[in-house]
């Protein structure tokens, strides 16, 4: 069975989707109706360079360990530029790599996801993805609440506070928040969503088990690399390595 497949029928039913957002968004005022179709084009553009990268890429382990590297980049620009963190962003590269570290060589070594870059890096890119929202959310919720709370970080500190510890006990509070949509996937997942890995394999291969199992692995990994990743994230912004960008 082939689901969406490239061509005529899949051309009309994407231009029906498209308009039809574009009406919503002028019908009920949610913005330009340019915005879905602009990122409609943006999304075809992107997704058809990337098929062509990895037809060639997943050839070969050493090259598609390239790409992880160009997605690995791409999450720390983006981490750093949703935070609101300028420069200092970067240091949110170490936080997404802690992440990575605590969950792809277990995978790995262990042999639940073969060495080869067919699945290597779909496994890859789905828990940096996770990692890099939960980054994201962590930095730029702890810089709030450090800038929004000085007063309180300040009151701490006149307490016998070292800095670092008066802006942890500020943000620890945003770190679970951070976690929560990682948790609450899990919680619900088979209930309220079937996840993309989930229905990938169902597809590919028909089986039910397989798929669940697959997915089960996928979520345990993305719980343990956002856990790791948003640790890092708050003591890096308690011990000001990553700081709010003043324009």
């Amino acid at each position: 069975m082939s689901v969406a497949s490239p061509g005529m029928s899949l051309a009309v039913v994407c231009l029906l989707l498209i308009a039809a957002s574009a009406a919503v968004y002028r019908l009920a005022y949610l913005g330009s109706a340019l915005v879905v179709p602009g990122a409609a084009v943006r999304a075809i553009v992107q997704l058809s360079v990337v098929a062509l990268v990895l037809a060639a890429a997943l050839r070969h382990l050493w090259s598609s360990f390239l790409v992880l590297g160009v997605m690995f980049a791409a999450a720390v620009v983006t981490s750093a530029r949703r935070a609101r963190a300028g420069r200092s962003g970067t240091w949110l590269a170490a936080a997404l790599a802690t992440g990575w570290a605590a969950v792809l060589p277990v995978m790995l070594v262990s042999g639940v996801v073969p060495l080869a870059g067919v699945a290597v890096v779909p496994v890859g890119g789905i828990i940096l993805g996770g990692a890099m929202t939960a980054t994201s959310l962590a930095a730029r919720r702890a810089l709030d609440a450090v800038h929004d709370r000085r007063g309180e970080v300040e009151a701490a500190m006149s307490l016998g506070f070292t800095d670092r510890h008066a802006r942890l006990e500020i943000i620890r509070s945003t770190a679970a928040d951070a976690l929560l949509p990682g948790v609450d996937q899990t919680r619900t997942v088979g209930l309220v969503t079937l996840p993309g890995a989930f229905v990938g394999v169902l597809l590919a291969s028909g089986s039910a088990g397989r798929a669940a199992a697959v997915q089960i692995l996928v979520l345990l990994g993305l719980l343990l690399a956002q856990s790791c990743a948003v640790a890092v994230t708050i003591e890096l912004v308690a011990r000001g390595r990553i700081r709010r960008h003043q324009r």
